[in-house]
This record gives C-alpha cells, structure tokens and sequence, in this order.
C-alpha cells in the first residue's frame, strides 16, 4: 500500500496537510492539557487532527478548553454494547486477513502482561473500533500519548489498517513494568517514539532493539502563548507556596507535609496550597489534622488553567517532591510565569531545573526539603526576579510547544518515508530512503518557526 499524500518532501511544503489521529486512554482530562496544547499546536500548523480516546475522565472538566474538547473526541466507552459490537464486527470484517494477525498480536501482548487474556480482548476490541473511525476519517498517521494500554491499542490499530503509528512515553509508570508493557515489541512496530526527556530517551532504549534506537526521540512537552508572552506579576511579599499535583503516592505529599511541620517549628510564616486530588486525600487529610497544618496548609482539589496561574502569581516558588516523575509540566508552567521551583534529582527534572532557577533535593528527604523551603521562603525579592527570570528563559528556550508540534511533524514524515520503503507494493520499496534529506528540511522548518515564535 502506498499513501499517496505522502512526496519526498514535507507535506505542508506542497500545501498539503496531515490528518493525524491522536488516541490516549482518556482525553480530555484536567491533567492532560499539554496533549491539548499539542494537538491545537499541529491544527494551527493546518494538520486535521482527530481525537479517540478508550474513555471520558472521570472528574468533572473545570476549564473551558477542556470542556470544548470533549464536544470534539470520541470515546470508545461511550458506544452502547450493541453499536460496539457491531462496529467492531464490521471492522474485523473490512479486513478479515489484518483481524486475525491483530488478534494473534493481542495475544502475544497478554503474555507478558498480568492483566491477562480477557482484558487484551478487550483492547483488541477498542482498536477494532479505533480503526474502523481511522478509516472512515481517512486518517494518515496515528499518535498515541502514554506507552501504556493506549500503546498497546495504537499498536493493535496500526496492524489493523496500516496506518503507521507512533507513541509518546512520559514515565514513571511505563518504565516500572516496562517488560509488562511489551515496550520494546511497541517500540519495534511503531514507526518513532518520543520521550519527553534526555533520561526518558535513555530507559526507552535499555528496552529496544538496539536497531529500533534510531527511532526514539526526545519530543519535550510545551507551553502555548498564554504562559509563554505572559507579563510578568509581582512576586508577593508573603511566603507562600503551591504543590499542583495528583494526591498519589509518587508525589512525595508526606513528606511535604512533614517539611512543612518542620518549617512552622523553625517559626517560619508561610502558606502552602496543594491543588489536585486522588486516592490519597483522604489520608493527606488525616496527616494534615495529625501535623496540626490546619492554619497552614489549604487542599483545593482540581484546578483550571486560569485558577493555576492565578495561583502560581500568588506564589513565591512551586513545590513538588515527586518520588518518580516524567518531566511534570506544571514545573514549566511555574517556571514560564518567573517562578522558580523546589524539586527532586528524579527522571528528567534536573535537565529543566538548574540552581540559577530552583532548589533540586533528594527525594524523600523532608530535613532537604525544609531547608530548601526555608531559603525561598526567606530570599529577598531582587534573588527571587532573577531566579524567576531565568526560569523563564530555560523554558522559552526548551519547551515551545510550537517547537514541539514541529519536531512531531518531522518525526511523522521521516518515519512515513521509511514505512513507503519497506512497504511490499511500494514503487520506493529497496530504494534508498532520502530520511536524511527531509530531516534536513524539516530541521530548517522547525528552525524557523522556533525562532518566530520565540518571544522578543
């Protein structure tokens, strides 16, 4: 099969544009807004883009983004059992040969996995249904966000339609169970991969094929033009903080709480937000009553966009004491708005966070924490402006999501070009693929558009 929208060239230089399909296992959701950022980047670069996901959030959508992007997605889930069935039925029977190889692929999957059998029947059903949508939108390139379940369904849907396909992997849950994930078998169907950091790269490649290295890349997540041309506000002079997480146990919550006990014991006057919720707020609760921080700390639950800037402005620095990470957008986000942050040497952190911008610490180290808390809480205005503004700069610099929908672009042609050469019919196929030459263009383009977006 060959794609006939594809050239030698990129497709927005002959003034043709993709049309990608994003899938992830729910969208949209309070704490997805930077795959929300992506795909609205790609649309303004004049790309279609389609939006599947397994399942709807469960919390309710706060910001209007996310409420107008939910009227835009279509959610397996949401199909009655009937019309599931019968579409998935159908789309087994467009293809009948492609079914099969997919369903013997589903089991392979299951083999390694401890959710069993039953519950990649289940997946294979999903991307039975994710494919028939595929071709009947004519998607050209599916995207997959998480290397999760949602890979393992992108992977099935791929082999269902051939429509190549990729995945973004944020960690830490990927590399946990990466073998229980089959990463290294997803990464070899899928045509590249993108890590959202240097250490991210690294742990996809301890699980590849060293021949499949070539196809992972560093995609860094970004910001849009609301963070990023923001003015700078004020830095108030009460000591506050704000931890914007999920009330889960890799966010290192406890031992904030217990930083905090200690910073109030040392007579230091301060405020701390945590803004989020999950499993552990009732617990988070309990801690909070036990420590007596009643006075001291306030929970707000989920927060949009708008009420998680106006509470980074009201700041001094952000907090968050994660066990295991990706490379939390909320740091970019306080980072954007000129404040700086208080985090751990973990996953990808320490390529954002420089000492001329934050506090980094070991995890778990509430002493550490405490003291770095104490140095924000007590560091004149003038330290704390040229700590923000150099925040600032780094994420400028590193996490555009203009860039970021661009080097996706890239990434989508080159992999597209090697799939036409090794594509049986193909009139490319042993042809040498001129991989080199569009990466040379595409550099070129993203360079540009880097460069014009970068705020003067």
């Amino acid at each position: 099969m060959v794609w006939p929208w594809l050239s030698d060239a990129p497709t927005w230089q002959n003034g043709k544009h993709m049309r990608i399909a994003y899938l992830t296992n729910q969208y949209p959701a309070t704490s997805h807004t930077f795959i929300r950022r992506e795909i609205a980047a790609l649309e303004a670069n004049g790309h279609s883009v389609l939006r599947y996901a397994v399942r709807r959030a469960p919390q309710i959508l706060n910001d209007p983004a996310d409420v107008e992007e939910l009227a835009k997605t279509l959610h397996v889930l949401s199909l009655d059992s009937i019309s599931l069935i019968a579409l998935a039925t159908k789309s087994a029977f467009a293809s009948p040969r492609r079914a099969i190889d997919a369903a013997f692929s589903a089991l392979r999957f299951s083999s390694a996995s401890k959710r069993g059998v039953l519950r990649h029947l289940a997946y294979y059903i999903e991307a039975l249904v994710i494919a028939a949508w595929c071709r009947q939108a004519g998607a050209e390139h599916l995207h997959v966000h998480f290397g999760t379940n949602p890979a393992t369904v992108g992977a099935l849907v791929s082999e269902l339609t051939r429509i190549p396909f990729s995945f973004t992997v944020h960690g830490p849950e990927e590399f946990d169970r990466a073998q229980e994930h089959s990463l290294g078998a997803k990464i070899a169907k899928a045509c590249f991969v993108a890590a959202v950091s240097s250490f991210g790269r690294s742990q996809l490649m301890r699980w590849a094929a060293f021949d499949d290295w070539a196809k992972i890349h560093v995609v860094h997540c970004g910001l849009d033009r609301a963070y990023l041309d923001e003015p700078g506000v004020p830095i108030l002079s009460a000591p506050a903080f704000l931890c914007v997480a999920r009330l889960s146990e890799q966010k290192g919550h406890f031992v904030l709480l217990k930083a905090a006990a200690m910073l109030r014991d040392r007579g230091v006057p301060f405020r701390l937000t945590l803004a989020g919720d999950g499993p552990l707020r009732g617990a988070i609760e309990a801690a909070i009553r036990d420590l007596d921080l009643g006075d001291i700390v306030r929970l707000t639950g989920w927060m949009g966009q708008a009420e998680i800037r106006q509470q980074i402005h009201m700041s001094r620095a952000m907090v968050l004491p994660s066990f295991a990470e990706g490379l939390p957008v909320v740091l970019m986000e306080s980072m954007a708005l000129r404040r700086p942050v208080i985090s751990t040497y973990v996953a990808g952190i320490p390529e954002l966070v420089r000492s001329d911008a934050g506090w980094l610490i070991p995890a778990g180290d509430p002493a550490a924490l405490c003291d770095a808390m104490h140095a924000a809480a007590t560091a004149d205005e003038a330290t704390l402006r040229c700590m923000g503004e150099q925040a600032r700069q780094r994420v400028i610099a590193r996490h555009d999501v203009a860039l970021s929908a661009s080097l996706i672009e890239r990434h989508i042609i080159r992999g597209r070009v090697g799939s036409i050469a090794r594509e049986p019919s193909s009139p490319h196929a042993g042809q040498p693929v001129r991989a080199d030459a569009v990466s040379d263009e595409v550099s070129e383009d993203v360079r540009r558009r880097a460069a014009h977006a970068t705020p003067h």
